[in-house]
């Protein structure tokens, strides 16, 4: 992956991460929005945030796990809808972050090379290195605990995953 450019145009778009996952239920929502809120509480205003699963059902609700474990933290996952992982994600977006390394060969078959990464790998600095690092578990499935887990591992990487891009869109 390359360095996130400040700009992706002269016209003044906004920064693009996108979060990738299998069904676009719970790990890229859940991602997605911690990094809204994340976003806001350091008032960074020109960047977008969305997800999409590479096996994804178009329309399908969040899961009621990742729904439970962001409203525990006073999040919404309201409105969200599931989305299947296009071309046109991939091409739009600046940083394309994915939760297991079968996610990022696909952003890679969609032509995100040069700005897809595990998000795991990204969040430490070691893009490139993905097959020496785990992804973010599936918590489909399993209890709350579970997806306690799973929204608190995401929670630390978003923080780190924002603090490394900070030079190239902090306002």
């Amino acid at each position: 992956m390359t360095e996130p450019k400040a700009e992706t145009s002269g016209d003044g778009d906004p920064f693009r991460i996108l979060f990738v996952c299998t069904g676009n239920t719970c790990r890229s929502p859940m991602a997605a929005v911690l990094t809204r809120s994340s976003l806001e509480q350091r008032g960074w205003k020109e960047v977008e945030v969305s997800s999409a699963g590479v096996g994804a059902f178009p329309g399908m609700p969040p899961s009621e796990g990742a729904v439970r474990a962001l409203e525990r933290r006073g999040l919404t996952l309201e409105g969200h809808a599931s989305r299947p992982l296009l071309h046109g994600h991939v091409e739009e977006a600046d940083v394309v972050l994915a939760m297991s390394r079968r996610h990022l060969e696909v952003i890679q078959e969609l032509g995100g090379e040069a700005k897809g990464a595990l998000i795991t790998a990204f969040a430490r600095g070691r893009e490139g290195m993905e097959a020496e690092l785990p992804g973010v578990s599936d918590p489909v499935g399993g209890d709350d605990e579970v997806y306690e887990r799973v929204c608190s591992e995401l929670e630390d990487l978003v923080e780190e995953v924002l603090s490394r891009l900070e030079p190239v869109i902090s306002p």
